[in-house]
């Protein structure tokens, strides 16, 4: 069984209008089709593909059975480096941007309402 590619990520969260709007507005993600679960929430999508699924909880996001697990962050990659660093001027989005020469990449970070840690790489050579 060999692995293709991460498919997406689970965020719980307390607040999924606000973080849904955060994804769009910063990240360029859309909400899009997502099945009748029981809970609410909001799939985001890059493209066909839906990225990062905001599930509501009740409470504190982390409280549970998975209050132990930790997820230090997750990636994209993209283009447009200089449009996006406007982008995040424009909107007053704190980000902290890392050149990664080994990797030839520009590692942009940023944090979701939440606090979840997110990059986005970029080719360094754009």
């Amino acid at each position: 069984m060999p692995i293709h590619k991460l498919d997406h990520v689970n965020v719980r969260t307390t607040q999924v209008e606000t973080m849904a709007l955060w994804y769009s507005e910063v990240l360029g993600l859309r909400r899009g089709e997502r099945p009748a679960f029981p809970d609410a929430g909001a799939w985001m999508y890059a493209g066909e593909t839906a990225h990062v699924h905001l599930v509501e909880i009740e409470g504190q996001p982390g409280v549970g059975a998975e209050v132990a697990l930790k997820l230090e962050h997750f990636a994209f990659s993209a283009t447009g480096l200089d449009a996006f660093e406007k982008k995040l001027h424009a909107l007053d989005v704190t980000y902290k941007r890392n050149e990664v020469s080994v990797l030839n990449q520009v590692q942009i970070n940023v944090w979701d309402p939440d606090g979840n840690h997110i990059h986005v790489d970029f080719p360094a050579d754009e």
